[in-house]
C-alpha cells in the first residue's frame, strides 16, 4: 500500500493583532454611520465586541480604597464638681500677755467641825389650801332718782297784801241774800290776777258778781312756785257772804 499524503493545506495569511483592533474600530463606526443614515439608532444594537479588544481599551478598575477608619468617640470629661465657698477663717485675736501670777498665799490649816448627827428629816408640809374666790365686786350704785318738784299754791292769807273785804250790796243785805262763791283765777308769776271766772255761784247774781270784780281786780297774790321759780297758775279763790246781827 501506498502511503497517502495528506494534501498540503492552504496558507491562511498572518494578520496582526493591531490590524485587527484597527479594522473593528473602523467597522464599527461604518455600522454606526449606516445605523444613523437609516434611523436604526432607536434600537440598541448590541455590538459584540471581543475580550481581546475590550482588554486594550479598558483599563481594569483600581482596586477600592479601604474604608477609613472610625473615628473614637470621645468621652466628654466628667463635670467638676463644685466646690463649697469656704468662709475666710476670722483673724486669730491676739492674746492678752498673761498676768504675773500671783504671790502665794501662807497655807493655813483648819481643823474640821464635828458633824452634828444626822436629824430626822421632817414630815413635808401639808398643801396649802387654796384661798376661796374674792366675791365678785359690788354692783355700782343706781343713780339717785331726781328730787320730786315742788309745788307750792298760790294764797291770799299773806299779812303783807292787806286785801280789803269784798262789800256786801245793799239790796242783798234787805233781801237776806247770802253764800259762798268760789272764783278761779289764774295768778300771774307778779301776784296779779290774769283771768277770772266763777267756778261756783252763790245763787245770786249781785253776790257773784261783787265777788268777781274783788278777786280779780282789787286783791293781791302770793304767786304760786315750782322748785322755788315763781310762774303762772290757776287758784280757787273762795269768798263768804254772810250777813250779822
Amino acid at each position: 500500500m501506498s502511503a497517502s499524503v495528506p494534501a498540503p493545506s492552504p496558507t491562511v495569511p498572518h494578520i496582526s493583532r493591531n490590524a485587527a483592533i484597527v479594522g473593528s474600530v473602523v467597522l464599527m463606526h461604518g455600522i454606526g454611520l449606516w445605523a444613523l443614515n437609516n434611523g436604526l439608532l432607536q434600537r440598541a444594537v448590541e455590538v459584540v465586541v471581543p475580550a481581546e479588544i475590550l482588554a486594550e481599551f479598558i483599563a481594569p478598575p483600581p482596586p477600592p480604597a479601604a474604608p477609613p477608619a472610625p473615628a473614637p468617640v470621645v468621652q466628654p470629661p466628667p463635670p467638676e464638681p463644685v466646690k463649697p465657698r469656704v468662709a475666710p477663717a476670722p483673724a486669730p485675736r491676739p492674746k492678752p500677755a498673761p498676768r504675773p501670777a500671783p504671790a502665794p498665799k501662807p497655807l493655813t490649816v483648819q481643823e474640821a467641825a464635828p458633824t452634828a448627827p444626822a436629824m430626822e428629816a421632817a414630815p413635808p408640809a401639808p398643801a396649802p389650801v387654796p384661798a376661796p374666790p374674792s366675791p365678785p365686786p359690788p354692783a355700782p350704785p343706781a343713780p339717785p332718782a331726781p328730787a320730786p318738784e315742788v309745788v307750792v299754791q298760790p294764797s291770799t292769807n299773806a299779812a303783807h297784801l292787806n286785801n280789803p273785804r269784798p262789800p256786801y250790796p245793799a239790796m242783798s243785805k234787805r233781801l237776806g241774800e247770802t253764800g259762798r262763791v268760789i272764783v278761779r283765777v289764774l295768778i300771774g308769776p307778779d301776784g296779779r290776777a290774769q283771768e277770772a271766772r266763777i267756778q261756783r255761784s252763790s245763787g245770786f247774781d249781785r253776790l257773784d258778781q261783787v265777788a268777781l270784780e274783788t278777786a280779780r281786780d282789787r286783791w293781791r297774790y302770793r304767786p304760786g312756785t315750782r322748785n322755788g321759780v315763781p310762774e303762772a297758775m290757776w287758784f280757787n279763790v273762795p269768798i263768804n257772804f254772810e250777813l250779822t246781827d
